[in-house]
C-alpha cells in the first residue's frame, strides 16, 4: 500500500512555493523576431529618434513661416524662399513649415500664398515618434505581435527576456519514445511531451532528457545534471505506486523532500522537492495527474518566476450529472461545456486518470472544492474554461447514443467553426437529456414493441413536446466476434454488453426475449462498454468473445459480423433550436453528399433516408 509522508493541501502547496523558493528566472538575449509572447527582463530603448530629421507631412512646398506672416486673400505673398518637397521629405535646415500644394500659386518658378503660415505646420518633428533613448517597452512586459514593427523601426535587434528553464526526465523501464507502437506492458512516453508543450506556451525553456529506467543510481545521475543545467526539474512518473518507485528517495539523498501526497485528485502523488536550492516536482505517471501537476502546480510555479500565465476564464454552469467525492481533496474534473438556449451546461467527462481523450474531449474543467462532498445534477458550478470562450459559446452539445459517424460530424462541422461534443450517455440518456434541456441533440436508436424507432418513447418521455427527428442512416447490428459466433450461440461464449439505458442494449434485451435466451446464461452480459468500438476492440484484443454493435465498427478491426437487425439512427432537437446556426450547420452536414460518401465507405449503413426530417407532434 501507499504510504505519503503528509497529505498537503494545494493551497499549503501554492504558499509553501512562495515562501520556498526565490523563483530568480534567467534572462536571455534573444533575436526580435523569436521575442512575441516573451517577458521582458529589463527596459528596451530606442536606439535612435524617429523620425531622426524633420520631415514633411504633405505633399507642397517648405517655407520659412516668418515669411507667410503678411499673407492672406487680398494680400498674396510671392515666397523669396520656397522649396517642393513630397510626403517624407525632409524638410532642409532653417525651414519650419509646409504649405499644401493645393494652396499655392506656381508662377514660372515662383510660390504664390494667400495663407499664412503656422510655425512647424504639416511637418513631422524629429523624434516625433520616439526620441532616441526614450523607453519602448518597461521590464516584466509581454511583448505582443504588433509591437514587432515599432521595435524593428526603432533599430532594436535583439532583447533581454526572462527565462525559466525546466528540465524534464521520464523514469520508468517500460518506456518507450511517442511514435513508438508499444509492445504489451510498454507505454508510451507522453507526460513530458504534454508537459513540455504547455510550459512553452508560457515562455519557458524546456529541455527533455532521455528516458530513465528503474535504477536509483541512473536517476540520480539524470537529476544532478538536470539541477545544474535548469532552474528547475520535473520528473515523470516514478511517484505512482508500485515497487519501483525512486523519485522521493533520490531527491532526498541530493536535497529534500518538502511535499509526498497532495490532497488533490487526480495528481494525489505528487512530490516536491528542493535540490540545490531549485524545485524539483515529481509528476506521476498517470497522464490526467501529470496534467493536473502541470497546471495546478508548475504554472503558479512560472508565475512566481514572472513569465506570463494567463487567468482562464470561469462561468457559471448547470451542471448535468452528479459529482461526488471525499472531503479534505481538491477535485478537478474536465468537462463540455456549452450553450443552450440561454443558460450555460456542463457535462464531465470520465474521471479516470489515464483516460486522456477526456481531455482531448473537454473545453473546460470543474474544481470540486475540498470542503464539499460534490456537486448535485442540476446545480450552478463555476467551470473553468480550457478554450476561448468563443470557442466555447460555439460549442455544439450531442448527448445520447454512440456511433462513429458522430466523429467524422465533428470534422465536418469544425470547418464552420462549431466544436461538436458529444457525450456517449445512451439512448435514454439522450432523452433524458433533451428533456432536461441539457444538450443541442441526442442520437437514439430505441425499438419499440410494434418494431418501430424512437416515436414512441419520445411521446411517452417528452409528451406534447415540439420535436424534428433527423434521420442520420439506417445501420445494420450484429454480432460482432473472431470466429463468426451467432446470435443463438451467445451462451456459449465470453460476452461484452452495452451501458444500460443504450438502444443497443435495449434491441439485445429484445432479441433475447424473441429467442428464448435467459440473459443470465449469456457470460459477460453484466460487463458494460459506453461505445461500439470499444465493444469492437474487447472483442479484437480478446478479453471477449462476441459483443454486439454496428458493421462499421467490427469493420475497423477486421472482425467477422452476423447482422441481427437493420434499425434507424436519428437525431432528435427542438424545434425552437432549429434556427440555432450550430443546428443549421448540422443538418446540412447530415443531408450533404459528402456524408453520405462516407457513410458508404464505411459500410453497413443504409443512406436513403440520410437527412430527411419529421416532426413530431
Amino acid at each position: 500500500m501507499k504510504r505519503y509522508l503528509t497529505v498537503t493541501s494545494l493551497d499549503a502547496v501554492h504558499d509553501l512555493l512562495r515562501k520556498e523558493f526565490a523563483c530568480t528566472p534567467s534572462v536571455e538575449k534573444i533575436t526580435l523576431e523569436h521575442s512575441v509572447g516573451r517577458i521582458t527582463a529589463t527596459p528596451v530603448f530606442a536606439r535612435y529618434s524617429v523620425p531622426e530629421i524633420h520631415l514633411a507631412a504633405m505633399d507642397g512646398i517648405t517655407v520659412r513661416s516668418e515669411e507667410t506672416r503678411e499673407a492672406g486673400e487680398q494680400h498674396p505673398v510671392t515666397l523669396a524662399h520656397a522649396m517642393r518637397v513630397n510626403t517624407g521629405n525632409v524638410v532642409p535646415k532653417g525651414y519650419d513649415a509646409v504649405i499644401m500644394i493645393e494652396d499655392v500659386w506656381v508662377d514660372d518658378e515662383r510660390f504664390i500664398i494667400r495663407k499664412a503660415a503656422a510655425p512647424w505646420q504639416h511637418v513631422r518633428p524629429a523624434g516625433e515618434d520616439v526620441a532616441e533613448s526614450e523607453m519602448v517597452l518597461p521590464s516584466k512586459h509581454r511583448i505582443r505581435p504588433h509591437e514587432l514593427g515599432a521595435l524593428a523601426a526603432y533599430g532594436i535587434t535583439t532583447i533581454e527576456v526572462l527565462n525559466v528553464r525546466v528540465g524534464l526526465i521520464p523514469t520508468g523501464s517500460e518506456l518507450v519514445a511517442h511514435g513508438t507502437r508499444p509492445s504489451p506492458g510498454q507505454v508510451v512516453e507522453s507526460n513530458t511531451v504534454m508537459a513540455a508543450a504547455m510550459l512553452s506556451s508560457l515562455g519557458a525553456t524546456c529541455i527533455q532528457y532521455p528516458m530513465v529506467k528503474d535504477d536509483p543510481a541512473l536517476i540520480r545521475a539524470e537529476l544532478w545534471r538536470a539541477i545544474a543545467e535548469n532552474d528547475m526539474v520535473i520528473i515523470s512518473a516514478g511517484s505512482s505506486a508500485g515497487t519501483r518507485d525512486y523519485t522521493a528517495d533520490v531527491i532526498a539523498e541530493l536535497g529534500e523532500v518538502l511535499v509526498h501526497g497532495i490532497a488533490i485528485k487526480p495528481g494525489k502523488p505528487a512530490i516536491i522537492g528542493r535540490v540545490a536550492g531549485k524545485p524539483v516536482i515529481g509528476m506521476p505517471g498517470y497522464p490526467l495527474s501529470a496534467f493536473t501537476v502541470v497546471r495546478e502546480i508548475v504554472t503558479p510555479l512560472l508565475r512566481c518566476h514572472g513569465l506570463f500565465v494567463n487567468e482562464p476564464e470561469t462561468i457559471e454552469a448547470e451542471i448535468t450529472s452528479t459529482i461526488h467525492k471525499e472531503i479534505g481533496t481538491d477535485e478537478f474534473v474536465l468537462a463540455a461545456l456549452g450553450r443552450v438556449g440561454d443558460r450555460w451546461v456542463v457535462s464531465p467527462q470520465s474521471r479516470g486518470a489515464g483516460v486522456q481523450m477526456s481531455a482531448v474531449r473537454a473545453n473546460a474543467y470543474l474544481k470540486v472544492p475540498s470542503a464539499l462532498e460534490g456537486f448535485e445534477a442540476g446545480e450552478t458550478v463555476p467551470a473553468t474554461l480550457m478554450v476561448p470562450r468563443a470557442d466555447a459559446e460555439n460549442a455544439l452539445l450531442i448527448t445520447g447514443s454512440h456511433d462513429p459517424v458522430l466523429d467524422y460530424l465533428a470534422d465536418m462541422l469544425g470547418n464552420n467553426n462549431i466544436d461538436l461534443h458529444s457525450t456517449h450517455a445512451g439512448s435514454m440518456g439522450g432523452i433524458l437529456a433533451l428533456k432536461k434541456d441539457e444538450c443541442h441533440a441526442a442520437p437514439m436508436h430505441l425499438l419499440a414493441l410494434d418494431g418501430s424507432y424512437n416515436t414512441e418513447y419520445l411521446k411517452k418521455y417528452l409528451p406534447g413536446e415540439e420535436l424534428v427527428v433527423l434521420c442520420v442512416a439506417g445501420r445494420q447490428q450484429g454480432i460482432v466476434s473472431r470466429e463468426g459466433v451467432t446470435f443463438n450461440e451467445l451462451p456459449g461464449h465470453r460476452f461484452i454488453n452495452r451501458q444500460k439505458g443504450s438502444g443497443t442494449r435495449m434491441l439485445l434485451d429484445f432479441e433475447l426475449k424473441r429467442a428464448g435466451i435467459d440473459p443470465s446464461s449469456v457470460r459477460g452480459y453484466g460487463r458494460e462498454a459506453t461505445t461500439h468500438l470499444a465493444v469492437a476492440l474487447a472483442v479484437k484484443c480478446g478479453e471477449a468473445d462476441a459483443g454486439m454493435c454496428v458493421y462499421s465498427a467490427a469493420k475497423v478491426f477486421g472482425l467477422r459480423f452476423i447482422p441481427v437487425a437493420q434499425e434507424r439512427y436519428e437525431l432528435v432537437i427542438r424545434k425552437s433550436n432549429m434556427d440555432d446556426p450550430r443546428i443549421t450547420a448540422l443538418c446540412d452536414a447530415i443531408a450533404s453528399p459528402a456524408f453520405r460518401e462516407i457513410l458508404d465507405r464505411l459500410g453497413g449503413y443504409d443512406t436513403k433516408e440520410t437527412g430527411v426530417r419529421r416532426a413530431l407532434p
